[in-house]
């Protein structure tokens, strides 16, 4: 059965990428809408080769739409999530603003899809911080294997995480330093060009900032209350992509060889993990893939049951468009119409 799809924030990064997402994947639709806000009116955005014209957030009637994507922020999810619901339609909302809510499922669909079900107490589904979604598929089977006990998470996270006026300051801040022009600093809270920031959204009273707590709140919601988590998240110089070293202690015996199978098998990975010059994973290479990938699998001989990874993901796919396009795809299959 085609359903009829709402894109909220298609004008942006993760919005554009939710429609390629759509035509690639060939999701059943019956009619794709593209909503902005009003300065955006009329602004062309395309579904495959069919241009959308982009309506206006303020003043669509939801009424007849049975799914809205959105990308458009928190504030902009909360007012609009009432009337969206009142509508009959169900939002996938990328924002933090409605993740921790207990009657909002927080969904990757290779890790929890069975609590989409739970979508009708507020007609809403959140997707996961990008740095979760990829941590956490990567976590999921070898949870399964062997319970985890303990993950130490070190992020390494591009700047298209934090949007277009992210991107733009690392174009200008490396053009102007390459130019010896003066570099100016707007988004970022220090130089990110040739720099990294171990600082991504707000400090918290504990020390962490919001995204490190993200990643331990999430997990516990997703995967796990019992695994103990800690983080530190690095923004980098890196366009688009985000890396993650893993440090993961489990709570028995675990086989090197085993795990790097498991990880080979298991849905949306992809094992490349060499031990040579090159034979590991970076941003540049997954790119527009919709796989996590997986290198440098090795043991940690200063624990008792302990494994180091390195995982790398598109975090505008796997971490916004794609996992939110896959709960769709779930919710559209199963519970639907049923």
């Amino acid at each position: 059965m085609p359903y009829k799809i709402a894109i909220i924030g298609a004008t942006g990064n993760v919005g554009r990428e939710m429609l390629n997402v759509l035509e690639e994947r060939n999701f059943p639709v019956s009619e794709v809408i593209a909503l902005a806000s009003r300065r955006s009116l009329g602004t062309e955005v395309f579904f495959g080769n069919e241009a959308l014209k982009c309506q206006d957030l303020a003043t669509y009637d939801f009424a007849g739409t049975d799914i809205a994507l959105a990308s458009a922020g928190g504030s902009i999810s909360a007012e609009y999530a009432p009337k969206i619901a009142a509508a009959g339609c169900v939002m996938i909302d990328n924002s933090s603003h409605f993740r921790m809510d207990p009657d909002v499922p927080l969904v990757v669909p290779e890790v929890n899809p069975e609590a989409i079900a739970g979508y009708k107490k507020k007609m809403i589904i959140a997707n996961p911080n990008c740095s979760t979604a990829q941590m956490m598929v990567t976590l999921k089977p070898l949870h399964d294997y062997a319970k985890i006990k303990r993950v130490v998470v070190s992020t390494y996270q591009s700047v298209s995480g934090g949007g277009k006026s992210a991107m733009d300051e690392l174009w200008h801040q490396t053009r102007a330093m390459i130019v010896n022009d003066p570099v100016e600093t707007v988004h970022f809270t220090k130089q990110i060009a040739f720099n990294v920031i171990p600082h991504i959204d707000v400090f918290m009273k504990d020390g962490d900032t919001k995204e490190e707590w993200k990643m331990i709140a999430e997990t516990a919601k997703i995967l796990d209350p019992d695994i103990r988590l800690t983080a530190t998240c690095v923004r980098v110089p890196v366009f688009a992509g985000h890396a993650e070293s893993l440090n993961i202690e489990f709570e028995t015996a675990v086989d090197e060889n085993e795990i790097r199978d498991l990880l080979r098998d298991a849905p949306g990975l992809a094992v490349v993990d060499k031990r040579e010059d090159g034979g590991y994973v970076t941003p540049v290479e997954c790119a527009g893939e919709y796989d996590t990938y997986i290198s440098r699998i090795r043991r940690d001989s200063s624990v008792k049951h302990g494994i180091n990874l390195w995982c790398v993901c598109d975090n505008l796919l796997k971490g916004a468009a794609l996992n939110t396009v896959q709960i769709a795809e779930v919710l559209a299959e199963n519970y639907l119409n049923k």
